[in-house]
């Protein structure tokens, strides 16, 4: 079955990426004035890499290499991943904006943008992905041993934060998905605590570190380096509980250390469907048109090139981009896959944007792997 749809009118208060043309995208602009430096590190070394800026002011700034892997839900972060293909010379890159739960609307505004222009820096060799906190995509995720969120800002991050001032933080640390750890910080709690997890309480100049009865040697290592790192930051003392030796007393002793506040439990998404779907994207009649060209099984001849399509999996949305596509659609491409979502289940799954000539492996995979109808 096809058929049109035409995009209704964007509320750009509402979204995740600023509009080409509009005010924000003049700001960063003046912001950035003639050349972005931040991006000349990527070629002064002939090696792979991992490269991640956090974005201040509008301006893509280094983020400290020790800090690989920790991100604040109040910004917006662009990471770039570097590599060469078994028996290749060509550099070929992967270029994410990774969006915090509570990232401003300049902040992720500007990490989009920065993106694009990333990749234009890097002669339109870049895979683009948008990465939402909590909904990153499996690739976001092998980058890192583990992902650890923290609450706020990063300029409210521990090594900014003295002592007698320190907002205590609870950080649970557990498997995602039976091979990484990832440490999140969760509502300061009991509530917050289990049996199968590791948790860290930091107090700043004291941090206590619980071991769930069930909890795994994996969580415990990630657990034990994750410790040291806020110690060497604080010079702070350890105290240890492990739920399966501990006397009953030092068990309640820890859990006295936080409130009996309630947890607000966020409502999962409504499922989505296991059907691939085909969207042919098209601005020539002088408005956005999106057409459903085809369902369940695909193949690249019906991509045209004169166009944009999107594939849907339900998990994540690829956006291809063709040779012959306009101006308009060639820079919007992230625009519109992120507008297309809005109205959709899990609106905020990965999305990747993908050029004609450019398809890797993951991109054929998308395309080709049959579907559950």
């Amino acid at each position: 079955m096809t058929g049109l749809v035409k995009q209704k009118k964007y509320d750009w208060k509402d979204s995740n990426l600023s509009l080409f043309g509009s005010k924000l995208e003049k700001d960063i602009k003046q912001a950035a004035a003639e050349t972005e430096k931040a991006w000349h590190v990527v070629n002064a070394e002939d090696k792979a890499g991992l490269f991640i800026w956090r974005i201040v002011k509008f301006v893509p700034t280094p983020w400290a290499k020790e800090e690989y892997g920790s991100f604040y839900n109040g910004d917006s972060y662009i990471i770039l991943n570097k590599y060469q293909k078994e028996g290749e010379e060509d550099w070929e890159y992967d270029v994410h904006f990774w969006i915090g739960a509570h990232s401003t609307q300049d902040e992720y505004g500007t990490a989009a943008y920065k993106t694009v222009e990333l990749d234009t820096f890097l002669k339109d060799k870049a895979i683009q992905h948008r990465e939402v906190q909590n909904h990153e995509s499996d690739l976001f995720k092998t980058y890192f041993d583990e992902l650890t969120i923290l609450d706020g800002g990063a300029d409210s991050g521990f090594r900014h934060v003295t002592p007698d001032v320190y907002k205590p933080r609870l950080i649970q640390i557990k498997k995602e998905d039976g091979k990484r750890v990832r440490a999140d910080e969760v509502p300061f709690s009991k509530k917050s605590i289990n049996s199968d997890d590791v948790f860290v309480l930091d107090f700043g100049e004291k941090i206590y570190q619980f071991n769930g009865k069930t909890c795994s040697i994996k969580e415990k290592t990630k657990a034990q380096a994750y410790v040291q790192k806020l110690r060497d930051a604080h010079n702070a003392k350890l105290d240890i509980t492990d739920e399966s030796s501990s006397d009953w007393r030092q068990i309640e002793e820890f859990m006295s250390l936080m409130p009996d506040e309630e947890i607000v439990v966020e409502p999962e998404p409504e499922g989505a469907p296991d059907c691939k779907v085909l969207y042919q994207v098209s601005d020539k009649s002088g408005s956005l048109v999106i057409t459903k060209v085809a369902e369940g099984s695909l193949n690249k001849g019906m991509l045209k090139r004169e166009d944009v399509f999107f594939i849907d999996t339900g998990r994540d949305l690829t956006v291809w981009i063709g040779k012959g596509a306009s101006k308009a659609e060639i820079n919007c491409g992230m625009v519109y896959g992120h507008n297309f979502l809005k109205d959709k289940p899990n609106p905020v799954r990965p999305i990747r944007q993908v050029r004609d000539g450019r398809e890797d492996k993951e991109f054929y995979k998308t395309l080709m792997v049959a579907p559950v109808c």
